[in-house]
């Protein structure tokens, strides 16, 4: 058995949101919306990446749509080095690592 038999294959949604919008207003805005929310990896400045299930990505973009009415889908990935290879504006405002 892998190791995505049990946590499952994960999708990374790259969406262009409102300029103002953060992070921490999209999270409230999905969670309003959304039963259970998808994880907001980042947002700023008008940039925004998400993770989902592989088979949750229609539900993501609905619930990032609904949460944003400004919002619209650029790219769905299975990783994050992908979209911020393609949208160097993603590389440019990727958070800081956190040291544990």
């Amino acid at each position: 058995m892998t190791v995505k038999d049990k946590v499952g294959r994960k999708r990374y949604v790259a969406f262009s949101v409102d300029e103002k919008m953060t992070r921490e207003e999209l999270i409230s805005s999905l969670r309003r919306v959304s039963g259970d929310p998808p994880y907001v990896v980042q947002c700023a400045e008008g940039w925004a990446i998400v993770r989902c299930g592989h088979d949750k990505v229609d539900d993501t973009i609905d619930s990032v749509k609904r949460a944003d009415p400004l919002s619209s889908s650029l790219r769905t990935s299975g990783t994050l080095a992908a979209l911020r290879r393609r949208y160097s504006e993603l590389k440019r405002l990727r958070p800081l690592r956190r040291k544990v």
